[in-house]
């Protein structure tokens, strides 16, 4: 692995921050991300990298140098363990230095090393709350990874800390965002069924929720969806909140 490099034009922080203000989601950031990776700690193209985010409510989320390496995340997510799952859950550096004689987990040995793949490195990236990530680097070669590529590693990883963070945060608020409009729109459609039910059976707001809500369980399908068929039976064009 090539040395790590964070004095040379803007800074590898800066850098990263431009990434992030670039980047139309997490994924494209993190694929940027890895190219860096790549570049940053590799000496040669036998070294894959890839990058492992954990988030709450999501499947992991992976982006690489390669579809190669891709391929290589996978066979951990199969197996649920491997270096880069458990420097991301656990927080420590996961060093193999030969997978053909690995003790801690076995089976994804036996599958990686049918891979081509001797050796790997999965570095944790330190983030706030329940995201978890880790860099995780391959090699065909029995102990690729040097004490100073490990330290070049972890430097690395400690750079892009705060630049992940931030856009990890951005989803998130992203996706607050789109969810509060699906709920205010949803919320919209139900009361002017609501509305619809009172003047056409003359009744309370409440009994005409308890008819919406009958038929919904009846049908069983969704109160939104119930509230949408009311709308539509009367011509009336998709719902839209007045928060969008």
């Amino acid at each position: 692995m090539g040395g790590y490099q964070n004095d040379n034009g803007p800074g590898v922080p800066g850098l990263l921050q431009d990434m992030v203000l670039d980047s139309r989601d997490v994924e494209e950031f993190l694929t940027k991300l890895v190219t860096v990776a790549g570049r940053s700690l590799s000496a040669d193209d036998e070294v894959l990298c890839g990058v492992t985010l954990l988030r709450a409510r999501t499947k992991t989320t992976v982006a690489s140098n390669g579809p190669e390496a891709q391929k290589l995340d996978e066979v951990q997510y199969a197996y649920d363990d491997g270096p880069c799952l458990r420097a991301a859950r656990e927080g420590s550096v996961q060093y193999v230095c030969d997978f053909d004689v690995e003790e801690r987990f076995p089976e994804y040995s036996r599958a990686i090393a049918g891979q081509g793949i001797r050796s790997a490195l999965g570095v944790p990236i330190p983030l706030e709350g329940e995201t978890k990530a880790a860099l995780n680097f391959y090699s065909p070669l029995v102990d690729a990874f040097t004490e100073d590529s490990i330290a070049d590693a972890r430097a690395f990883a400690e750079e892009v800390s705060a630049s992940l963070r931030l856009a990890v945060r951005i989803a998130e608020l992203t996706e607050s965002s789109a969810d509060m409009r699906a709920a205010m729109q949803s919320r919209t459609t139900i009361d002017l069924a609501v509305g619809v039910i009172m003047g056409q059976n003359r009744c309370s707001q409440d009994a005409a929720m308890s008819i919406l809500k009958a038929a919904s369980s009846a049908r069983n399908i969704k109160l939104r969806d119930v509230a949408a068929s009311v709308l539509q039976s009367l011509g009336q064009g998709p719902v839209k909140s007045h928060f969008q």
